[in-house]
């Protein structure tokens, strides 16, 4: 497995915080495969595998207390989750739900740039 943050899949290890190659979460085929689902955009594909790491924290980790270790997976699931949405968040806010991104110019009327909303000869040509 590698870890490259030039990369698109070294990105979302980064952000995902998988980037010790001696404990890796996901194998390089998993973040590849997160990075298709959501389009090749990083945020997307990182919010993923957060979320799929969310669940299966939430599954295996129960709550655990000794003496000396506590750990509660409820909670560690629901923090995951709510990096995953700021991320999903940061996204949504540089790109609309398309991906396309569009001014409306208002041109003065009578301008050979307006736009013909009615039939041509309407305006005599």
């Amino acid at each position: 497995m590698t870890y490259d943050p030039a990369t698109p899949a070294g990105q979302v290890r980064l952000l995902l915080n998988d980037t010790n190659p001696d404990s890796y979460v996901f194998q390089d085929d998993e973040i590849n495969a997160f990075l298709t689902l959501e389009g090749d955009v990083v945020k997307l594909a990182a919010a993923q595998a957060i979320e799929t790491n969310a669940s299966n924290e939430a599954l295996a980790s129960k709550v655990l207390r000794t003496p000396t270790v506590s750990t509660d997976g409820a909670k560690l699931a629901d923090a995951l989750r709510k990096h995953a949405q700021s991320l999903r968040e940061q996204h949504a806010a540089v790109v609309d739900d398309d991906g396309f991104v569009f001014d409306v110019i208002d041109f003065p009327t009578g301008s050979p740039y307006a736009e013909l909303t009615e039939h041509p000869a309407y305006y005599g040509y």
